[in-house]
């Protein structure tokens, strides 16, 4: 076996890593040929949005979230931007009422406010997630609540069922009007029906519009859909145009989200379970911390005591050695000696056992 190196690894020298690996802790690698596949063999064309595939997938989408219409965008940054700015024209208001490590604060370069000139309201400190505690202390009138299922920046955290419908409340009274940014409401989804009994729409009706997205745990090409009333629908179909959003076929990334839906939303309550039984299994490995704890959806992070180039150079090994893709870097660097990556079960997961993953995350912490 090589000997273990202590340099930091490119990034070009990790994918090569990556393209050779043939298991993976979490999603499968995903090719071109696949992703065409996933497209299928007889999509219906759209024309600059209207019909075919494209059409199909918004009737799908609002009719699983009890919605009245949906409009399809190619990104997620272009729809929640529309979004949040329909609320605020229709409100007179321009603050949005927001975690402090919101996607769109942290992600997004802040298009929110230099596009539409709209500002963030912080609703909780940065590493804790907003409550419907945490926004009592608001007062500013705002366009929007925007709340986030689940918040990624810290580990995957979600409300209770309780708290949720709190938050929502605390909106209502205030003529707030409620946004989810539900790129993960799949993976969110199986918590909330294990804990609360309810399902996409339940959740989904507490919201005036619901983003989604269908690249991330669905793993298809790209595009995400946010449904609602059909009035604010119509007038996003409006802010698509001037966004530049109204590409002329859009049927490809449509069929093939119409596909990762029918393939891979049935896949997420035992993607959640296994997650459950993983954070478990993680939290007794010296070095290691899981966050949330419990975990709450099949997204968590991992902090794993140790400088990066260690840590790194242990996984650089395992895939080299074995062909075990881990991760191709940290989420973050908490210190110097910590280290946090962003976890999220998939199939590649499933056809591990637990004891196995955990295995892994021993071996790169350094604990065996």
């Amino acid at each position: 076996m090589a000997q273990p190196t202590t340099a930091e690894p490119s990034r070009e020298e990790m994918m090569a890593l990556y393209a050779e690996c043939t298991t993976f802790i979490g999603t499968r690698r995903r090719s071109g040929e696949s992703m065409l596949a996933l497209i299928g063999a007889t999509p219906e064309m759209d024309s600059y949005g209207a019909g075919g595939a494209v059409e199909e997938l918004e009737g799908e989408i609002s009719a699983l979230l009890g919605k009245e219409a949906a409009v399809f965008f190619p990104t997620g940054t272009m729809a929640q931007q529309i979004a949040l700015r329909v609320h605020a024209d229709a409100r007179g208001r321009r603050g949005v009422v927001m975690h402090p490590k919101c996607h769109l604060d942290t992600h997004e370069e802040r298009g929110y406010e230099l596009l539409h000139g709209l500002h963030a309201i912080q609703a909780s400190s940065a590493e804790l997630p907003m409550t419907a505690q945490s926004l009592q202390p608001i007062h500013e009138p705002a366009a929007a609540l925007l709340v986030e299922l689940p918040q990624r920046d810290i580990g995957g955290v979600l409300p209770t069922w309780v708290d949720l419908q709190e938050q929502v409340q605390w909106a209502r009274k205030r003529n707030i009007a409620t946004h989810m940014d539900g790129a993960r409401l799949w993976e969110a989804a199986p918590y909330y029906a294990a804990t609360a009994g309810v399902d996409h729409a339940q959740i989904a009706a507490l919201f005036d519009t619901v983003y989604v997205s269908f690249y991330k745990g669905l793993g298809g090409i790209a595009g995400a859909v946010v449904a609602g009333p059909t009035e604010l629908v119509e007038q996003m179909k409006v802010w698509r145009i001037r966004h530049g959003g109204r590409m002329y076929g859009m049927w490809p990334y449509a069929a093939a989200a119409l596909n990762a839906v029918k393939l891979r939303l049935p896949l997420m309550p035992s993607f959640y379970e296994r997650a459950v039984a993983i954070g478990q299994a993680l939290e007794s490995i010296p070095g290691i911390e899981v966050m949330p704890n419990p975990v709450q959806s099949p997204m968590m992070h991992v902090r794993i005591a140790g400088c990066k180039e260690a840590v790194m150079s242990r996984m650089r090994d395992l895939a080299r050695d074995e062909r075990v893709w881990m991760f191709g870097g940290p989420f973050a660097s908490d210190s110097p000696n910590l280290q946090r990556f962003e976890y999220n079960v998939g199939e590649g997961t499933m056809e591990l056992t637990v004891e196995q993953v955990a295995g892994y995350f021993s071996r790169i912490a350094g604990a065996e």
